[in-house]
């Protein structure tokens, strides 16, 4: 009579396993060790960000319209209906911004012409510091202009292309000394200066000659506005990124922001579709918080994770104040 098999040899039987299959060591594969609760809300967020970017790309445009029929009736010597200058124009000249700030901060006074660069720089500015650099991702017309871009770029191509890392972080440091080298200028004016400056038959009619840069444009210009096109198409947000000394200044403002985005390793199931969602092409699923001074809390991230509160905006002003901001779900 044959024996009964031993304890051993049922353990044994029960762990062989066909050829084609293999035993999983659920210790060197700890995202086996988390269930996935399955967010039921639907995200609205990015419906809500589009509908205000286009709220802004088309006041805009309404500034830029208004501002172009007021520079014909000066051209025209009011031949033509008149128009008011649209005090909003000014948001469109941020280094005038920065000089009235500067001229505020020193006299305590509000600047007798264009206050509007002021207050406008400053919302901006107020803006990126409670909701990080949200201004870029939700506000700015050249940041939606750009998006649309490269999404255009992806539904052509299937795909927007990275460039390298060693190549990505140099040209990250252009926008930044672009902006150094616009601070370091203002920072050296004095407000009298500053006054004279703006009161100046150039600085009367700097928003002008920006207007006819754009009307009467060069060659050299029109290939320069269309290689930055092109690669707008294929990068993300190539301008943004790479250019942009007025998003360089958001960002550092929003480093102070007590706004993070925070990821919860217990309830993040390690799917990394936030990290491939992100524009910025920050390592979101590898953080507990989102620091960087690229981040436009655009909350792209938050939308396409589909875990129950895996990825939250979060406002952290203390360590012991920590209060979740909802992001629309």
């Amino acid at each position: 009579m044959s024996a009964l098999p031993s304890e051993i040899d049922v353990q044994r039987d029960k762990l062989q396993v066909r050829p084609h299959q293999k035993l999983v060591d659920r210790n060197q594969h700890p995202r086996l060790k988390k269930k996935m609760v399955r967010r039921i809300t639907r995200d609205t967020s990015q419906q809500f960000r589009l509908a205000v970017q286009g709220l802004f790309l088309a006041l805009n445009v309404w500034i830029g319209l208004q501002f172009y029929l007021w520079v014909r009736w000066a051209e025209m010597g009011g031949r033509t209906a008149s128009v008011s200058r649209p005090p909003g124009v000014e948001g469109w000249l941020p280094i005038e911004g920065m000089m009235q700030f500067k001229y505020v901060v020193a006299t305590a006074h509000l600047p007798r012409l264009h206050p509007a660069a002021y207050f406008l720089f400053l919302a901006f500015t107020l803006t990126s510091l409670i909701f990080r650099k949200s201004f870029c991702g939700w506000v700015c017309p050249v940041g939606t202009l750009s998006e649309y871009l490269w999404k255009l770029g992806r539904l052509v191509f299937g795909r927007n292309f990275r460039i390298p890392r060693w190549i990505d972080l140099p040209l990250r440091s252009l926008k930044y000394a672009l902006l150094g080298f616009f601070l370091y200028a203002v920072t050296m004016m004095s407000a009298d200066a500053i006054a004279d400056f703006v009161a100046s038959p150039y600085g009367l009619v700097v928003d002008v000659r920006m207007l006819n840069f754009f009307r009467f444009i060069g060659s050299t210009t029109a290939y320069v506005m269309a290689g930055l096109v092109i690669a707008s198409i294929l990068v993300q947000n190539f301008w943004c990124r790479y250019l942009c000394p007025y998003g360089a200044l958001m960002g550092l403002v929003s480093i102070f922001s007590p706004a993070r985005i925070t990821r919860n390793e217990n309830t993040c199931i390690d799917c990394a579709k936030c990290a491939k969602a992100c524009p910025s092409a920050l390592p979101v699923d590898k953080l507990i918080q989102v620091r960087s001074a690229e981040c436009m809390s655009c909350l792209e991230c938050v939308a396409v994770c589909p875990a129950k509160d895996a990825l939250l905006l979060q406002f952290a002003a203390t360590p012991k104040l920590r209060r979740v901001v909802p992001a629309w779900q």
